[in-house]
Formats: C-alpha cells, sequence, structure tokens
C-alpha cells in the first residue's frame, strides 16, 4: 500500500493517457507469487517455504481482486460501479470460502479435491492460453516502452526496495522469512493481469507486453537478487 501511495503520486506526471496510468497502477504491484512464487521458494528455501509463500500468495489475490479490478474498472465505470464490480468477481468470495474451510479445519473428500485439482490445473493452462494469444500480436516496435519500463521499476525496484526497508525498520523477522517476503516481492508481473485486461477491455495486447519485459527483467536480475538477500539476510 505504501508502494501504491507512491506510484499515485507520480503516475500523473509520467502518464499523458488516462487507460495507461489505470493499466500502470493496476498491474505494477501483482505479482506471479503462485504458478512461480512458490515453486521458486522451495527451490531456494525448501519445503519449509510453502506455509509463508502460500500467505504472500493470498494476500496477493485478494490485492488483484479488489485494488486491481478497481483500477481496471474505473476507466469505463463510476466509483460505486467499479467497487461494485468488485463483489462480482467469484474468486474473492471462494476465497473467504476457503480460508474459512480451512480455518475450522474441514477435510475435503479424496474425490472432490481430486476434482478441484484437476480444475486448478486447467485454469492455469487456460490461463497461459489466453496470455500467449494476446503475446502473439505484440511486436517490439509496438510495446509501449514507456508504460512497460515503468511498471518493471515499480515491480523489480522500488516495491523490493520499499519491501526491505521496511522489513529492517519496523519488524523483527528472522532472515529465512524476511528473504522469502522479499522473494515473493521480485516476482514478474502476474499473467491474471493479461484475463483482467480483457474483461474490461483495457489494452490486453499492451498488458501483455508489459508481462513479457517484466519476465525478462526479472530472469536478467534474478542472480543480483538473490546476493543482494544473501547479503542483507544471511
Amino acid at each position: 500500500m505504501i508502494t501504491l501511495f507512491t506510484m499515485l503520486l507520480y503516475s500523473k506526471f509520467v502518464f499523458s493517457v488516462k487507460s495507461d496510468e489505470n493499466i500502470f497502477l493496476a498491474t505494477a504491484l501483482v505479482g506471479n507469487t503462485g504458478n512461480l512464487g512458490i515453486p521458486l521458494g522451495i527451490a531456494l528455501f525448501g519445503e519449509e517455504s510453502v506455509p509463508y509463500t502460500s500467505i504472500m500468495n493470498i494476500a496477493n489475490i485478494f490485492f488483484m481482486y479488489t485494488v486491481s479490478i478497481y483500477f481496471f474498472a474505473r476507466e469505463k465505470y463510476s466509483l460505486k460501479d467499479s467497487i461494485k464490480s468488485i463483489f462480482k468477481i467469484p474468486v474473492i468470495w471462494f476465497a473467504l470460502l476457503a480460508l474459512l474451510y480451512n480455518y475450522f479445519g474441514f477435510k475435503i473428500p479424496d474425490n472432490l479435491e481430486f476434482a478441484l485439482q484437476m480444475g486448478a490445473y486447467s485454469s492455469l493452462t487456460l490461463q497461459l492460453i489466453i496470455f500467449g494469444a494476446y503475446l502473439y500480436s505484440v511486436r517490439l516496435k509496438t510495446i509501449d516502452w514507456n508504460l512497460s519500463l515503468q511498471i518493471s521499476f515499480v515491480k523489480h525496484i522500488l516495491l523490493p526496495v520499499i519491501g526491505i526497508v521496511f522489513i529492517i525498520l519496523f519488524t523483527n523477522f528472522n532472515s529465512f522469512i524476511s528473504s522469502i517476503i522479499i522473494m515473493q516481492l521480485l516476482m514478474p508481473l502476474a499473467v491474471n493481469n493479461v484475463n483482467f485486461s480483457v474483461l474490461y477491455s483495457a489494452k490486453p495486447s499492451l498488458v501483455a507486453a508489459t508481462i513479457l519485459v517484466s519476465s525478462f527483467v526479472f530472469i536478467v536480475l534474478l542472480h543480483f537478487y538473490i546476493e543482494i538477500l544473501n547479503y542483507l539476510f544471511k
């Protein structure tokens, strides 16, 4: 939220088109904390990291389906209708139901759990198909580099720096938890951003391009990220 407030302060000065500003505010903080963050956490920190990466992923989901939805919707809807659109998204209600189900310790029958897993894997495949369909139309000459690089700056520089400063100054987390949190903040943009842009007709090909650029920046910087984490949280 600190990073979002910072983005709100300077976004009006770097974007002359309102739709680009909305895409910037909606996507820049939504990372791929699930499909990429959890497996990478296991690779770097072992299976002990799963509870922490999962919590971060849940927080990311709620941010994505509230704040991001609002910014995607506000270009075409009033403030009231933008907020109402948040509550029309089924994921919010099912996520709350899942948290309550887990909190009270209910067990899902094996057959039902298998069906839910198949649905989850299918949805991941569909997300990637949608992403690929819009990425196909992207050309280097058509990429909005100002938007893409501004988003990558926030996602891979500003957000991690604010996260590190906040953890060092205001928490007593040990090095293990601190490293996991920062790693999740570093994840490239989530493919879900394309789904939202399609839903609200917010330049999906442009959003797909920003995800491509963010993923490339992440790959380039990953080694340096790991070295910085090792130095700060030994």
